[in-house]
């Protein structure tokens, strides 16, 4: 992790939801204060590992982290991922219970606004639409993450590959799937092992369902997307 400036990140933090509302020299002044850290961290690199306690309130200025769980055995579920001008640990930090329930790591070459509960608390105190939106974006991301977590730990195999198939059916709008990820990325994503999602995608195959190379999966018949 390496420290930088504040300053180069001005513009970014402006355009977020959280700081709607301030001038730049607002943010200036606010951030000469040493109730905050700006860092930059490398993909892979592990920003808080679970059950460490939280400390701040992660801005993502650039980049992307994902929340990952890893169980005993080593696999990777792949919670959700978070991109420029998301928040991490708001919900965390005012908590008694303030530790990391699973793992965040940088997807890419990310910096981070880590903001901490002196400045939160200054802030709140000083500007209601602080306030306001920061108890939007914790409400909001909860809701996000415990409909992930209800929706994977509820679902089979073949109904997480389903959806995923239809949302980027949607997205792409064709039938032949292009993936932007590999399939190991794929398996993290949906919360599956690398083996189980290969065995399911060759059941898959072999009912007619889908063809599928290395960068694509085609759906054999679209009205199953529908």
């Amino acid at each position: 992790m390496v420290n930088i400036k504040i300053e180069n990140y001005i513009d970014a933090i402006l355009s977020t939801n959280l700081f709607s509302g301030f001038s730049k020299d607002d943010l200036i002044q606010l951030f000469n204060s040493s109730n905050y850290r700006v860092g930059k961290y490398d993909k892979g690199q592990v920003l808080h590992i679970q059950n460490e306690l939280c400390e701040s309130m992660d801005m993502i200025l650039e980049g992307k982290l994902s929340v990952q769980k890893i169980d005993e055995e080593g696999n990777v579920l792949k919670v959700a991922v978070f991109s420029d001008g998301d928040i991490l640990g708001a919900n965390l930090l005012f908590s008694n219970s303030n530790s990391y329930p699973m793992t965040i790591v940088s997807e890419s070459k990310t910096a981070i606004l880590h903001i901490y509960k002196e400045l939160i608390l200054e802030l709140s105190q000083n500007n209601v639409t602080f306030t306001s939106n920061l108890l939007t974006i914790i409400s909001n991301k909860t809701l996000v993450l415990t409909d992930k977590i209800d929706a994977i730990s509820l679902k089979t195999i073949r109904q997480r590959i389903n959806d995923f198939l239809k949302y980027e059916y949607h997205i792409q709008k064709s039938n032949v799937i292009k993936l932007n990820i590999s399939k190991k990325d794929l398996a993290e994503r949906l919360g599956i092992q690398r083996t189980s999602l290969s065995r399911e995608l060759n059941k898959m195959r072999k009912d007619r369902l889908i063809d599928f190379d290395s960068k694509t999966i085609t759906v054999k018949d679209a009205k199953y997307l529908v």
